[in-house]
């Protein structure tokens, strides 16, 4: 592949996928493709093989800016906890970081693509799997170090984690309301701050 040919692959899928993941699958049409990035039906489909293929390739774009961004907060300075309530800390924030990505990537394709698109939604559990492995992992290490104590596995207590995270967004995506958000962050602290620490 040429330089031209990589960067105008790069420059569609960065313009697209706010689109793919704010309108789904289905409610994406090709005219909505085409005006957004000013190409033509055929100089998108030179790039990529049908639309499944682009709105996957969209994904990956939000999903890999969204692990790139967990893994940071994951890898601060410090011990177990100070990783724990970084990445807490980041998804206080969570709907001001996926605003230019038109919304939280996970939420908004897992359920689009539950029933219309395999590729897409194994695409998504896997980027939850990956996620929860990561915190699990800042967990086992929590407790090697005695630093932290877990009553339950692991990556039971990060499923747990994520889900209660993953729950708020929801909530707050679906009613427009902050405060579901800022309110399980904040209980999450206090179960971190209270319950695991040593």
């Amino acid at each position: 592949m040429t330089k031209k040919a990589e960067r105008t692959t790069a420059y569609i899928i960065e313009t697209v996928a706010p689109i793919f993941n704010k309108f789904g699958y289905v409610g994406t049409s090709m005219s909505d493709l085409t005006e957004a990035t000013g190409l033509t039906k055929g100089a998108i489909y030179g790039n990529f093989e049908n639309k499944e293929a682009l709105a996957l390739s969209a994904f990956e774009y939000n999903r890999n800016h969204l692990l790139s961004v967990v893994d940071e907060k994951l890898n601060v300075e410090g011990n177990s906890l100070d990783k724990l309530f970084s990445l807490i800390r980041f998804y206080r924030q969570y709907d001001v970081f996926t605003l230019p990505f038109g919304g939280c990537p996970i939420l908004n394709v897992g359920v689009d693509a539950q029933n219309n698109n395999n590729q897409l939604s194994a695409a998504v559990k896997e980027t939850i799997k990956e996620i929860e492995g990561k915190i699990a992992l800042v967990l086992e290490n929590g407790i090697k170090q005695g630093e932290i104590y877990l009553p339950v596995p692991p990556l039971q207590f990060a499923k747990q984690l994520f889900t209660m995270l993953q729950g708020a967004i929801a909530m707050s995506t679906m009613t427009r309301d902050r405060k579901y958000l800022v309110n399980t962050i904040a209980y999450l602290e206090q179960l971190v701050q209270k319950e695991i620490k040593k």
